[in-house]
Order: structure tokens, then C-alpha cells, then sequence
């Protein structure tokens, strides 16, 4: 039986550079760590991984039957540790990104034009958590020249706990919004949870880059090092939304110093972005992704082909064309700041027929009845008429007789499949947990 230091564990690490976590995606050249889950007890599944794998982590005596087992006192724990341990010793650049809306596309477009310059690890997919991080942190490699992480939250305290796993240099906080009340306490919790990224670069002498646009982001007193974007004067990179109908269509300025009079972004093709992003509040996350570009010197040929070129495959601010409709495709997750901004985007854009297929938004807590409330007054102020509901938090909402509204994303599914909708423009969003992409699988419309 081994009992290892991190730095020992890391000597092994060296030798098979793969860490998984399920059992079943196991490798010759891996290292299993058994994580307990809320259902699932990882070391319960050691001995299955070490029928591929060379070496397992747990932290339960009880399974530990050769030396092919290293038990520590917390499997997670020891994952985190050795994250940050070999971070430090690549010692390349990171990035951080959090942020209520928008992390995950601003992350992806990020690295699209970084990538144009070096070799780029960043998160993969979702992974921004208390897991996922270490994870990120454990792909990256000595042929790696820059860390791109996004960090997500539902609990103060944990942004602060990631930054101390990653060691970000910079850090991005897309906005902050209505989201996760219900683990934040309050909107001034998700305030000053997000505001941990800044703390921890006020801390160590990191740059934050920054929506001037964004008064709440000031209040929320960034580090001292800053580099600024947004469609105002006194920005290192300003902006102008130039159309979104449906595709965003922007242009920009750049310059070495902080623009100190006033001007107008530069009429150059060039500078123009034409994106294969729908919704205006993508202009922000294209925005904070060109300034990077630009701090880390990649050239503005490089920045424009980057975003132009990234389609989101994520279900979010993604357009796919059935033989029959339209669809606006932002069904990864929603809250009640996402919902508005969303619904008023789509009431902005040049279509005829269009119809709101909305998921209800989970973890409001106390607030959660009100939100619900606001998001179907505000469908109605814009116009909608052909609005579509799923989920019990609708169900209760008192009014709005006119709308559809189902318990299930498969009642919905069974009553599209009689209805036949056709010829017509149609957003679908809701929070992951109501499985709006059902309806897309379901090939309904």
C-alpha cells in the first residue's frame, strides 16, 4: 500500500500523464482518482479502472488490496493539490473566466484567437468547477503557451478556492446577473462571489480585463492592472454593434494608449467582425475576447478570421435550419438577466412568425415565483403571442391564459408533434435541467 506526498504523486504523474475520473475511460497511460458523487462512490470502482489503468487514488481503506492503490485522506483534495502543483511548475500564462451569462462562449472565442498565435489548453466543454478545473489544469502540458480556464459558482467562496487552485494571471467577469440565488443568498452575493476573481488579482498583481460599459463591474473594484473594452471613449478596445439581424455584425476600434477623445470605431473592413452569433449580448463576450487578442498580440487579420470563424456547436446562440423552421438555438441554461436580454433580442430581429419556447430557470429560491412572473410580462410587453412554457414554475404563474404551458418538455414534444408548426422562427431557452433539446432531438419541428 502507498502513501504519497503530492510531490511524489507527481513523479508518478510525469510518468502517466492522463488523469480520469471514470472508471470506464480508463487508460494504460492514466492515473484513476476514485471522487465521491452525490450518487456514486468512486472507489467502489477503483479496482474496475486498475484492469486498464497502473495506478488508483482513493480514500477508502477498505478497498486497498495491493500496492496499485495510493490512498490518501481525500481523493478530491489531493486532485486539487496536484492540479496546482503541476501549474506552478509549467508556469505558462492563465487566464480565468467567470461570469453569470456568457463565460463559456466568451472562453471559446478566446481561445479561437489566441490559438491563432499559440498553442492554447482551455476548458473543454463545461468543465468549470471544483472538478473540472483540476482537470483543465492536468491537460495542460509543457507544450502548452497559454492556460485559458473558465471557473463557475453557485456557493460564494467558490471562485476564490478555484483561484487558488489555477493561479490565474488575468481574469475576464462577463457581467454579473440574476443566477444561483438560491446558493448566493441574494444578488449581492453573486456580486461579491464574482468579485473573488478580482480580489485574487488585486492580491497578486494580475490584470483584469473589463467591460467599461459595465458600471456594476467598477463597483466591484477590479485589480489595479486593467485593460478596458466597450463602446465608450477611455477604452483600450472600443466597440459598435453595427447589425444582429440574425447574425452579429460589429465593428472596432484598437489603440496602444486609452482613447482620450472622442472618435468613432474606424471604417475599415478590417476592424469589422461579421459573426455566426446571434443576440446582441454577444458583442460584449466577442468584445472581451478580441481584447485579449489584442494585449497578447495578435494581429487584427488573425482576431477578425478567429470569431468570424467560430460557429457555436453548444446549444448556445446557435441558428439550425430544419426543413420547416428556424431555430434559435440558447437552451444550454437561462436566468432571469439571460431570459431578458434574450427575449428582447429576438423581439428586435426582422422575422415574421416567430414563436418563444421557453424552460423554466432553476435555483431562484424565494424569488423564483417572482421571476417566472417578470419573464412572461415581459414576453407579453414585447409582443409575443405564440409562447410556449415548460416546467412547474410556470405552471404556477398566475395570468397570461393565452400562453401554452406544460408540466414536461415531453408534453410539449407530444403536443408539437399534432400541431405541426412550420415556416416560422422559433427560440427555444430554458436551463439545462429542463431539456429543452429534446425538442430538437425529437425532430418536431
Amino acid at each position: 500500500m502507498n502513501i504519497m506526498s503530492t510531490s511524489d504523486l507527481y513523479e508518478l504523474f510525469l510518468k502517466y500523464p492522463h488523469v480520469c475520473i471514470d472508471s470506464r475511460k480508463a487508460t494504460e497511460d492514466s492515473i484513476f482518482f476514485a471522487l465521491k458523487g452525490d450518487k456514486q462512490d468512486g472507489n467502489q470502482y477503483a479496482s474496475q479502472a486498475l484492469e486498464k489503468c497502473p495506478y488508483a487514488v482513493v480514500d477508502d481503506p477498505m478497498v486497498v488490496n495491493s500496492d496499485r492503490y495510493i490512498l490518501v485522506d481525500d481523493a478530491l483534495a489531493k486532485l486539487q493539490n496536484l492540479a496546482t502543483y503541476h501549474r506552478k511548475r509549467l508556469g505558462l500564462p492563465i487566464l480565468a473566466i467567470t461570469g453569470t451569462n456568457g463565460k463559456t462562449t466568451t472562453k471559446e472565442l478566446t481561445a479561437a484567437v489566441l490559438k491563432k498565435k499559440y498553442n492554447v489548453a482551455y476548458t473543454q466543454g463545461n468543465l468549470n468547477n471544483h472538478i473540472g478545473v483540476p482537470l483543465t489544469l492536468l491537460s495542460m502540458t509543457k507544450e502548452h503557451d497559454f492556460g485559458v480556464v473558465e471557473m463557475g459558482a453557485s456557493h460564494g467562496g467558490e471562485i476564490e478556492k478555484l483561484c487558488k487552485i489555477a493561479l490565474p494571471d488575468f481574469g475576464i467577469i462577463t457581467n454579473v446577473g440574476k443566477a444561483h440565488i438560491e446558493g448566493f443568498g441574494s444578488y449581492e452575493g453573486v456580486k461579491n462571489a464574482k468579485a473573488e476573481l478580482y480580489r485574487y488579482l488585486h492580491d497578486n498583481d494580475g490584470l483584469a480585463f473589463v467591460n467599461y460599459d459595465d458600471e456594476t463591474l467598477e463597483d466591484m473594484e477590479p485589480p489595479h492592472n486593467i485593460f478596458y473594452y466597450g463602446t465608450k471613449i477611455f477604452t483600450h478596445c472600443q466597440g459598435l454593434v453595427v447589425s444582429c439581424d440574425p447574425f452579429l455584425t460589429f465593428k472596432w476600434i484598437p489603440s496602444d494608449d486609452v482613447i482620450d477623445d472622442e472618435t468613432d470605431v474606424i471604417d475599415n473592413d478590417l476592424y469589422t467582425v461579421h459573426t455566426q452569433l446571434f443576440g446582441e449580448y454577444n458583442f460584449n463576450n466577442a468584445m472581451a475576447a478580441l481584447s485579449v487578442g489584442r494585449k497578447f498580440g495578435v494581429s487584427v487579420a488573425d482576431i477578425k478570421s478567429a470569431i468570424e470563424n467560430y460557429i457555436p456547436t453548444n446549444n448556445r446562440s446557435q441558428i439550425t435550419k430544419t426543413d420547416k423552421n428556424t431555430l434559435l438555438l440558447d437552451c444550454y441554461n437561462a436566468n432571469p438577466s439571460s431570459m431578458q436580454v434574450a427575449l428582447r433580442n429576438f423581439a428586435k430581429l426582422t422575422a415574421e412568425n416567430k414563436v418563444l419556447m421557453l424552460g423554466e430557470m432553476r435555483e431562484l429560491g424565494e424569488s423564483s415565483a417572482r421571476e417566472h412572473s417578470a419573464v412572461l410580462a415581459l414576453a407579453e410587453e414585447l409582443g409575443f403571442d405564440d409562447v410556449y412554457l415548460v416546467g412547474k414554475n410556470f405552471m404556477g404563474v398566475n395570468g397570461y391564459t393565452d400562453f401554452h404551458r406544460f408540466e414536461t418538455v415531453e408534453d410539449l414534444i407530444s403536443h408539437l408533434d399534432k400541431v405541426k408548426i412550420s415556416q416560422s422562427t422559433i427560440m427555444i431557452k430554458g436551463s439545462n435541467g429542463t431539456h429543452m433539446i429534446k425538442i430538437v432531438e425529437a425532430n418536431v419541428l
